[in-house]
């Protein structure tokens, strides 16, 4: 789609198909993944070693992605989901204006995580479920899930994108 006088969006009608999709898709997987593991194979609670460095966890970060910010203020439960569905809409309304299916999967990957930890908010008293722990030489990375390792990555491409994708010709 181009701009025009009817107000349409800017962006490629494929693109935002695709983000959504994809946004769809990630936090599918992420709610069914933490279901699987706290239902399914968490029940009880445990550590599981997976691999020498790999194990299945479960623990409640109240916090952001990978921990960050994790502390028990009864203001994080309501206003991390506030910022994150305030997210949410500026990158649902880039992705609308987004030309290319790379920019759209990285908004896509993005939006669908952060949905994907709203929900554990609002289900499980202001926190995200997280089970995957990595570890080398007793040192471990914050536990994390589908939806962390999505925004992650997606970022990730947002980043690389903006600093080496190729100039628009005007």
């Amino acid at each position: 789609m181009s701009a025009g006088d009817g107000g349409r969006p800017v962006g490629n009608g494929r693109a935002w198909r695709w983000g959504v999709a994809v946004a769809v898709l990630v936090f599918a997987a992420d709610q069914a993944i933490k279901g699987w593991v706290l239902i399914g194979i968490m029940d009880p609670p445990r550590t599981i070693p997976v691999t020498p460095f790999f194990n299945l966890v479960v623990a409640w970060n109240r916090g952001i992605s990978f921990g960050l910010f994790d502390s028990q203020q009864s203001w994080n439960a309501w206003l991390l989901p506030v910022i994150a569905v305030v997210i949410v809409a500026v990158l649902a309304y880039w992705l609308s204006r987004a030309e290319g299916r790379l920019l759209a999967l990285a908004l896509g990957m993005v939006i669908g995580g952060a949905i994907g930890n709203v929900v554990d908010r609002l289900h499980f008293d202001g926190a995200v479920m997280d089970f995957l722990d990595f570890h080398l030489f007793g040192y471990h990375w914050p536990a994390f899930n589908v939806a962390d390792a999505a925004i992650s990555l997606g970022a990730t491409v947002l980043m690389l994108q903006s600093l080496f994708g190729r100039a628009k010709s005007h």
